[in-house]
């Protein structure tokens, strides 16, 4: 991590990543990148549908390679890069029949390391292969849930999920939220762990740069009148007056409650219910 000179307040509470030494191009391949507007939290009435969201600086989307079906075709990695739509790192692979492709950089890769996506594929980190091919105990990123789809699972920077067990069809992982659940073992995955791991170790420092982000400011519910927010109200500094936490729309939120729909389809897919709270391991 990088810590700043204290030479204002938010400096001295500044932590971000180094870049310096991990990255190894400062601008991206221009034929894999395109403009647009982002949705800020917008639908396609312009209303807003998810708050604290809008603002921030102008991106350039990079073409994630998600689906990996280029098999059997090794790939050697050119560059590792920022991308700032997501946190972990991306990589520029370019497959032996000259074709380049944006790709999730796993933890430890590095300029000149190459992959292959193959079912006889060595288990190494990079590699992808389906479920069924992994022993119990690997590390696991961009998981498919079905065949085909595409990465869906542990994408985030420093993600994983564990395979625990290979059980008729399907294999049960270990998720980073601490739920086991069973996946389709024809699915495919990458070895190993997404880079950028410190990402979750970063502060912020100042309003300013969450606004920088995109992040608009999150008022709290106390602060609120009671016609706002079911915790506002009240003489002075209040409590919320009531048992549970709750959303501006009165929905249980925060603390450890549970707030997953009791009949959500993938109900029988769910082995071990993830552990919430402090004490989570």
């Amino acid at each position: 991590m990088k810590a700043y000179a204290p030479t204002t307040p938010s400096r001295r509470n500044t932590r971000t990543v180094t870049y310096r030494g991990v990255l190894t191009a400062s601008s991206p391949k221009k034929s894999l990148t395109k403009g647009g507007k982002r949705a800020v939290g917008r639908n396609n009435a312009g209303r807003i549908t998810t708050r604290h969201k809008g603002g921030g600086h102008k991106r350039r989307f990079r073409a994630i390679d998600f689906k990996y079906n280029k098999f059997d075709v090794p790939a050697k990695i050119e560059t590792i890069e920022y991308d700032p739509n997501r946190s972990g790192f991306i990589a520029l692979a370019c497959y032996a029949d000259g074709e380049r492709r944006y790709v999730l950089a796993p933890g430890s890769v590095k300029v000149g390391d190459s992959f292959i996506v193959s079912e006889k594929a060595p288990i190494t980190v990079g590699n992808r292969l389906p479920l069924n091919k992994l022993p119990v105990g690997t590390f696991v990123y961009n998981i498919e849930i079905q065949p085909g789809s595409g990465a869906k699972i542990a994408r985030s920077a420093g993600n994983f999920a564990e395979v625990i067990a290979q059980d008729s069809g399907n294999t049960h992982l270990k998720m980073p939220s601490s739920e086991i659940r069973k996946v389709s073992d024809k699915g495919w995955a990458s070895v190993g762990e997404v880079s950028n791991s410190e990402y979750k170790l970063r502060k912020i420092g100042k309003a300013g740069r969450s606004r920088w982000l995109g992040k608009r400011p999150t008022v709290r519910g106390s602060a609120m009148n009671p016609v706002d927010h079911p915790h506002g109200g009240g003489e002075g500094r209040a409590g919320r007056g009531r048992r549970r936490a709750v959303s501006k729309w009165g929905k249980p939120t925060g603390k450890g409650q549970k707030t997953r729909t009791p009949k959500k389809y993938s109900n029988h897919l769910i082995v071990t219910r993830r552990k919430v709270g402090k004490k989570r391991k």
